[in-house]
């Protein structure tokens, strides 16, 4: 086991709870590096479910580090509701075994009520947002008017902070027809909430740097999914913060040279919540195959998901961009009973062939994409031990992924639970 990113390779919601939870088990610390909780991670242990937007996976383990780093934007009142939660099925939550970083930023009752009102003036250009807060937070942060996790144990900075930061936002509250803020009233509203949270409020960097130096490996926690990132996703209509494996470091507080492995969590098909392109989307049967089979509902928001075929073009940006050493593929099973499968390996785009999404913003929206056609494989797969349990045409589909991206598929998951996995050597 090496200190290893995971990292979602699609549009989000590949399935990555369940492969950090199980890479957890050797590992000794997990960082969550980036997004907050417009992200969601389903687990599924001894038949219970968990979901998680803010603390990172590996909590389920009573003896593992994990850590929120300060390239998360954290909202306080969510972060106590999961404690509360997670305190309430018997997990150990102990700030002793959970930190949030001091530079973490911190998501304000106003970040989420301007999130809502730009959206809502966008009228036919709407970009799919969660409304939790995201996007104006990032903002905050890169304008250097934000509030950082350390600022919550110090009252009097806090409300500052606060004051000075609703000079503008309340400027931009008139514009959208919204009552403004008083300070005092946004202060009252986050003291409780703040002073449960500073206990828990630390040195990340430094944690990390102990587990390095002790050689015990750690895992990098990324939300979201590569096409979803600020820069290398579909823009406009992507997140706030940079998903890639290569913000790990950055969104940790480590050097990159600690990262030594990259795995790349791939859905055997594509999903996406949301506005924005989507070039192998089903409207027909297979289509809603994937999302009831699937039970393909966002969950953060229970938005219903997009469904289509596996998109290999795109994927082949994600390893381009990411470097992953392993792909852990998820969500197998969910193909079993469709007659034929069809993989998308390729685009053409302006009367041409290419094998990698163009760049230009929202051309994705004007390629078709090029199929191959493989047969598929009938009854239940969950039961699959080993990769050789797998029918003939599961195992073809897996090998031609393979092929395709040039990456071994490490991982394959056939169902929810933590025993639904199969290891490959």
């Amino acid at each position: 086991m090496r200190h290893t990113v995971v990292m979602g390779a699609q549009w989000g919601d590949e399935g990555k709870g369940k492969i950090v939870d199980l890479l957890t088990e050797k590992s000794h610390a997990i960082i969550r590096f980036q997004g907050g909780n417009n992200a969601g991670h389903t687990l599924v242990v001894a038949g219970e479910k968990t979901i998680l937007h803010l603390i990172p996976s590996g909590v389920l383990y009573p003896d593992k580090m994990c850590c929120i780093g300060n390239g998360v934007v954290l909202d306080p009142q969510v972060f106590c509701q999961e404690l509360d939660n997670l305190s309430a099925k018997g997990i150990d939550v102990d700030p002793r075994r959970l930190m949030v970083s001091k530079k973490t930023h911190i998501i304000m009752p106003y970040h989420k009520l301007l999130d809502v009102a730009r959206e809502a003036a966008k009228e036919g250009s709407k970009i799919g947002t969660t409304g939790r807060g995201i996007g104006p937070c990032y903002e905050d942060k890169a304008a250097r008017i934000g509030v950082r996790a350390s600022d919550l144990a110090d009252e009097t900075l806090l409300l500052k902070k606060i004051t000075a930061a609703l000079k503008e936002k309340n400027a931009l509250f008139a514009m959208y027809g919204v009552e403004p803020f008083a300070p005092e009233d946004v202060f009252d509203q986050l003291r409780p909430f703040a002073r449960r949270v500073v206990p828990y409020v630390g040195d990340v960097a430094a944690v990390i740097q102990g587990f390095v130096t002790a050689d015990q490996p750690i895992l990098f926690e990324g939300a979201q999914g590569t096409f979803l990132d600020i820069d290398h996703g579909t823009y406009p209509f992507v997140t706030s913060s940079n998903t890639v494996s290569g913000n790990a470091s950055a969104g940790s507080g480590c050097s990159p040279r600690v990262i030594e492995a990259v795995c790349a969590v791939v859905k055997a098909y594509t999903t996406r919540v949301g506005a924005g392109p989507f070039p192998t989307e089903l409207s027909d049967g297979p289509g809603c195959h994937m999302q009831e089979k699937g039970a393909e509902f966002g969950a953060t928001t229970g938005r219903k998901r997009r469904c289509g075929w596996l998109d290999l073009a795109l994927l082949r940006e994600a390893v381009r961009l990411n470097g992953p050493t392993g792909i852990a593929l998820t969500k197998l099973d969910v193909l079993g009973g469709l007659p034929e499968l069809k993989l998308c390996i390729a685009y053409e785009y302006e009367g041409r062939r290419i094998d990698y999404p163009p760049q230009e913003e929202n051309a994705l929206s004007r390629v078709k994409p090029v199929y191959e056609t493989m047969p598929g494989w009938q009854g239940d797969i969950s039961g699959a031990k080993s990769f050789a349990d797998l029918p003939e045409a599961a195992r073809a589909y897996v090998a031609r992924i393979e092929e395709v991206l040039g990456v071994p598929v490490a991982i394959v998951s056939v169902g929810p639970g933590r025993e639904e996995t199969i290891f490959r050597s």
